[in-house]
């Protein structure tokens, strides 16, 4: 009794502030898991479908664990982006940077549809592919600065990262979709029952090499889903200028298309999973478009507002952000409270800013291995350097 006098005559010469904030974590601790419901069922937009007599699911079930990962997932993407804005207006990232901030609920929404066995190819908007595909984000960042430690010892930056089935992270417009379709012929070849998922943008989607790439791949039925990432833009010019017919999943024209809100995690992970199935089940590829909107400019070095409005960009914010989308829908189907989300995000903004601690105190990689990891699993050889008397050594 003594204790309990002690501790509120502590409280009351703290002031009210701390009385409150003790309160407040009472509270929070005070509602255990079993205050939660486990799942819920949700009903979610309809997909426009392409020569296919049928298509996704329009309820999905969502359990809190899959629920509260979603959401730590999509705003640790979210954080990273944004401290890698910041560190390249600081001057510590180099040349070109494309960020992946409000399209979240496209990558986390694949990556909860596939199997880690399944393959990804993408474009050179690829940090938060990276990073679902399983590389930490600490060697994200110091990929991007150009550290050792990074996910390509500093030598790949912002549009080459790879790690185990996710191939990058391409720079040439276009050229990584023709790529995932010889993965997925792999696939094939070998007998495995896996898929190559191959996305590109709104702005890619007029390059010659798709269109012969899905000719290929529907003579073959390869395992194949082609990805539009429609974030309205390419670069600065919009779709409706760019494009005789915007209706991108109806490109593949003799190959079935589906049309996919993607700023809706769970329409794109109901949708990919139902590509997944007919590409599994040896139909041939499937071509489909998310629909969604990048918040950043084309890169860093467009301000992303000559071409659109503010208002534009703030109206999507207030409307159709991904995150707010998922977390609304949690809060209010009891999944998870407004203090435990809070909870996930200041663990998210620690692990971002220890992550870019380790990113810009990690040693750049050694002149020396310069030429190194060339090629794989072949013997030592010498590389020329910028003129005919300077050699590297080159090993795996």
């Amino acid at each position: 009794m003594r204790k309990m006098l002690l501790a509120a005559l502590s409280r009351v010469l703290q002031g009210p502030a701390a009385a409150g904030r003790t309160a407040s974590r009472v509270m929070v601790a005070s509602r255990n898991y079993g205050d939660f419901a486990s799942e819920a069922s949700f009903e979610i937009k309809k997909c426009d479908l392409h020569r296919l007599e049928e298509g996704p699911s329009t309820t999905a079930v969502m359990t809190r664990e899959e629920g509260l990962h979603y959401y730590k997932t999509m705003q640790t993407i979210r954080r990273m982006e944004l401290k890698s804005d910041q560190l390249y207006k600081q001057k510590i990232i180099r040349g070109f940077c494309h960020l992946y901030d409000g399209q979240e609920a496209c990558c986390v929404g694949i990556e909860a549809a596939i199997k880690p066995t399944d393959h990804v190819i993408t474009a050179y908007r690829a940090h938060g592919f990276t990073f679902t595909r399983g590389v930490p984000v600490r060697e994200i960042l110091a990929e991007l600065t150009g550290r050792k430690g990074g996910c390509a010892k500093g030598k790949g930056g912002s549009m080459h990262m790879y790690t185990k089935n996710f191939y990058g992270g391409n720079g040439i417009v276009g050229a990584q979709v023709p790529l995932g379709a010889g993965i997925a012929l792999a696939c094939k070849y070998f007998g495995k029952n896996e898929v190559c998922l191959a996305l590109y943008g709104d702005g890619a989607a007029n390059q010659g090499q798709i269109f012969e790439t899905y000719n290929m791949a529907a003579l073959w039925k390869l395992p194949c889903i082609f990805i539009c990432e429609n974030n309205r833009y390419g670069m600065g010019t919009s779709v409706e200028r760019a494009a005789a017919s915007t209706d991108y999943y109806k490109r593949g024209y003799f190959i079935p298309g589906l049309r996919v809100d993607g700023m809706d995690i769970l329409c794109v992970r109901e949708a990919v999973k139902f590509a997944a199935d007919y590409c599994r089940a040896g139909k041939g590829p499937l071509v489909m478009e998310l629909q969604t909107y990048r918040y950043h400019g084309h890169s860093m070095s467009d301000p992303g507002i000559s071409y659109r409005t503010r208002e534009e960009i703030q109206e999507v914010r207030s409307k159709s952000d991904p995150i707010t989308l998922l977390k609304d829908r949690m809060v209010n189907n009891n999944l998870a409270s407004v203090e435990e989300l809070k909870e996930i995000d200041v663990a998210v903004r620690k692990e971002i800013e220890e992550a870019a601690q380790f990113a810009t105190t990690d040693p750049e990689p050694p002149l020396e291995e310069l030429g190194n990891h060339i090629y794989f699993n072949e013997p030592p050889f010498e590389v020329r350097g910028p003129n005919q008397w300077i050699k590297y050594k080159s090993v795996c």
